[in-house]
This record gives structure tokens, sequence and C-alpha cells, in this order.
């Protein structure tokens, strides 16, 4: 089921890297609750989903790269990404680790949340 559930993911990072807005929302529930990291909060909904990015990418721009998936107990998939944020003009915002927290619902991204990744 893991595996499964990481293809998801790896197509809506494929697609939110892309812009492609579609094909992103096309991985999640209609009522997805998501977290906003660049504005804190959460929000609901494709819509507001697809609302969120793009004023996002009239900021910044941001890539986000999956590089390791673990299975929490509570069946929750953790994914470990390689995040790379720069301003409109090139200047570098963040570059480092974070943790994308997936539940999911008859396949589809049910949420996500953010932790941050610990760095000794």
């Amino acid at each position: 089921m893991a595996k499964q559930f990481e293809d998801v993911i790896k197509k809506a990072y494929t697609a939110f890297n892309e812009r492609n807005i579609d094909n992103a929302l096309s991985t999640m529930q209609p009522d997805v609750q998501w977290s906003k990291a660049w504005e804190g909060g959460y929000i609901s909904g494709h819509n507001e989903i697809k609302e969120y990015w793009t004023r996002q990418w009239s900021e910044i721009n941001p890539k986000v790269e999956p590089v390791g998936f673990d299975e929490r107990e509570n069946g929750s998939l953790e994914v470990k990404v390689a995040q790379n944020v720069k301003d409109l003009q090139g200047g570098l915002v963040f570059d480092g680790l974070v943790k994308h927290i997936y539940t999911f619902q008859d396949g589809l991204i049910k949420t996500m949340d953010i932790e941050l990744v610990e760095s000794n």
C-alpha cells in the first residue's frame, strides 16, 4: 500500500514543480486539508489550494523533491522533502529538508501537514 501512496506523492510533486495545478489536484480528495507553510494556517479543498499556490508562485519560486518515505505507525506517510525556495529574482530564500506528513482516503491525499527536520 505504501508504494501506491509513494506514486501518488511523486505525481503530486512533479505536477507542483511543473506548475500544473490540475494534475496536482487530481491526487487529492476534493475536501483535502492542506498546510499553508508559506503563510501559516490551513486551507481546505481544491479551490483554496489553487488560489494559495497561484498567490505563492507570484511571489516565490519553490521546488520540492521527495527524497525519502516512511510509513508511520498511525498509517500516515512521512515524506522527507528537499525544498529549494528562491525569490523571483533568483535569490535564495530557503534550501533544506522538511517533512511533509500525508494521510490518504480512497487512494488520494486527504491531509498534508509539515514538520521541521531536526538537525544535529
